[in-house]
């Protein structure tokens, strides 16, 4: 069967999964593990890719990303390509390094966001790479330790992901610990490694009761998400493949307005596109949302990626604003 082509529009959340070829290491030492996290995080910024979760693992890495302007698959070519490059150098080989395919699901932002980052935090912990949470908190080759204050990555977006779990840091952070903590004694977790109907809705069990009462889920074994998000991220990515052209002027378009309405309102982009959560900033947020999806017709994925808010946020304000209407 021919491989199905990616999920990859700008803006879209992304589990993505990379292994060694044949299962091989991918990191050798602290050398090579730092030249991996710098590329990423330094290639993050370049593409305005905001990554929220990362572990490193001894053949294969997790990382829970939202694809820039460029798309998933252009971000993913360079940051491979030049890795590779690098570790081929390194320890005087040739060839292939990574498995030719990396794994990418998108993901239900609302459901699965925090889950991931936990799942994918813990990875060195359940592989006894550490023997602790608290050795886990200091453990440079994960997120976690990042989002706890403890490791110092710029390029990680610790404060968005905190911004799930509390207002203030201090709060937000015990709050992210514990829930972490509950997290140790779940296992392996297999439904957030995949797509699809079955892990969508939590096993055969739930598929099978589903069908009882006569309820059929869309799926599709790229998404990791309900049947509605489904259907909306499938619809989305069919336009933007129509009007891949028309879109690149409309981005365009879309920063100026952006910008526009910031200096027209004294608001700095940085402080709109950063999570805060001030009346004034939160307004201007919806007033945008609402004039990009009119004006512009952007898409929530791709204006959610413009003011740094969730596809699910920019869905329930213009649902707000237009039954306002």
């Amino acid at each position: 069967m021919p491989r199905r082509a990616r999920l990859d529009a700008p803006g879209t959340l992304h589990h993505v999964i990379v292994r060694g070829i044949e299962k091989r290491r991918i990191v050798d030492d602290d050398k090579d593990r730092r030249q991996f996290i710098e590329r990423l995080g330094n290639l993050s910024q370049n593409t305005q890719t905001a990554i929220y979760a990362w572990s490193l693992m001894s053949n294969h890495a997790h990382m829970l990303v939202r694809s820039g302007p460029q798309g998933l698959a252009s971000f993913m070519r360079k940051f491979l390509t030049g890795y590779a490059g690098y570790y081929n150098r390194q320890h005087d080989r040739h060839g292939h390094l990574f498995q030719n395919r990396y794994k990418s699901i998108v993901v239900e932002e609302d459901t699965y966001f925090k889950e991931l980052v936990r799942y994918i935090h813990l990875n060195p912990l359940r592989a006894k790479m550490v023997d602790s949470l608290e050795a886990l908190d200091c453990y440079p080759w994960s997120g976690h330790g990042s989002v706890m204050g403890y490791v110092e990555y710029g390029w990680h977006e610790t404060g968005y992901v905190l911004n799930w779990f509390g207002k203030r840091l201090k709060h937000a952070r015990g709050v992210y610990r514990i829930f972490v903590e509950k997290g140790i004694a779940m296992g392996q977790q297999p439904h957030l490694v995949g797509g699809g109907l079955v892990r969508s809705a939590g096993g055969w069990s739930e598929v099978k009761a589903l069908r009882r009462i006569g309820m059929q889920e869309k799926s599709d074994d790229r998404i990791l998400g309900h049947g509605a998000f489904v259907s909306q991220l499938l619809s989305e990515v069919d336009l933007a493949k129509k009007y891949r052209w028309a879109n690149i002027d409309r981005e365009k378009a879309a920063f100026e307005l952006v910008e526009q309405y910031c200096q027209e309102n004294g608001i700095s982009s940085q402080t709109l596109c950063g999570g805060s959560r001030l009346r004034k900033v939160s307004k201007a947020r919806n007033e945008l949302a609402f004039r990009l999806t009119e004006e512009l017709g952007l898409s929530f994925a791709e204006i959610a990626r413009l003011l740094g808010v969730s596809t699910s946020a920019i869905t329930k304000t213009i649902s707000r604003k237009a039954g306002k209407s």
